[in-house]
């Protein structure tokens, strides 16, 4: 078997992603630049406010960066969050982004639902989006890799094309369930939020050289670039979101699929995976 070649000769695929997230009322996220924890059992309403900067304000400012540089986004978004910030989901969605599926609330655990729930949560979750942003999702991401043996399964049941839950592989792959098959894509490495409490400015500088890595050493180089509204979104981290678009488009040669773009290149070229094995030699 050959190695196929992206489109276009390009020597990286570069996947774009904006999460945009909510928590239930009293819940927050389990991480905060806060340094000292609170009491067991009291509300954090510090953790809640600072969540919701990604509806507010962050998602927009990051929409704007990639409006700019006439980028598309997948945007994936809780139902919570698109009920919350209908205007920014329209938005998004006039300005051609993918707004797919991230679960209901950040909060709740896929695993934690019986079978008959989750499959409900996920259904109720993707009409949500179809509604506000007029388009029905066709990926999904599980929110904190939260799933169990049944959830892509699932995701089959409901049509979806892809999921970017892949955590076992570099390259797309396909998988099968009982209801049929679905292509799982890897998710980022190194999400904005890992430098919440070092330098922000790592972000930049991982993304540049795994860039330059994939574009001298990987053959069908794939980097899978993403960027949390709530914490991404805020201009310490938002101008580095910039630099690192920036650098990725002045190097050429790169193609910015969709993760739909990436699943109809997978079919197209008749593959069901793409071992290192395979551009291992080349």
């Amino acid at each position: 078997m050959s190695l196929p070649a992206w489109p276009n000769g390009a020597r990286v695929a570069v996947l774009v992603s904006v999460l945009l997230e909510a928590w239930a009322d009293g819940k927050s996220p389990s991480y905060f630049p806060r340094t000292t924890p609170l009491k067991a059992g009291q509300v954090d309403r510090a953790g809640a406010r600072w969540s919701e900067y990604g509806g507010k304000e962050g998602i927009w400012r990051l929409m704007r960066i990639l409006d700019d540089r006439g980028m598309h986004a997948s945007i994936f978004c809780n139902g919570l969050a698109a009920e919350r910030y209908p205007e920014a989901i329209r938005q998004a969605a006039r300005s051609g982004h993918r707004v797919e599926g991230h679960g209901y609330a950040q909060n709740q655990y896929l695993m934690d639902f019986s079978p008959e729930e989750q499959h409900a949560t996920i259904h109720r979750c993707l009409d949500i989006l179809e509604e506000k942003s007029g388009r029905r999702p066709q990926g999904w991401v599980t929110p904190v890799y939260g799933g169990d043996q049944h959830t892509t399964d699932f995701l089959v049941k409901e049509g979806l094309r892809w999921h970017c839950d892949a955590l076992d592989r570099s390259r797309p792959c396909r998988e099968t369930t009982a209801s049929g098959s679905i292509v799982a894509i890897p998710w980022s490495e190194f999400v904005d939020n890992r430098v919440l409490r070092s330098n922000p400015a790592d972000y930049f500088e991982v993304y540049r050289n795994l860039f330059d890595y994939h574009a001298e050493r990987e053959p069908l180089g794939l980097i899978h670039l993403a960027c949390h509204s709530h914490f991404g979104g805020r201009p310490l981290v938002a101008t580095l979101f910039d630099r690192i678009l920036r650098h990725f488009g002045s190097q050429g040669g790169v193609w910015y699929p969709s993760p739909s773009e990436l699943a109809q290149w997978m079919d197209d070229n008749g593959l069901d995976a793409v071992p290192y094995s395979l551009r291992f030699s080349t």
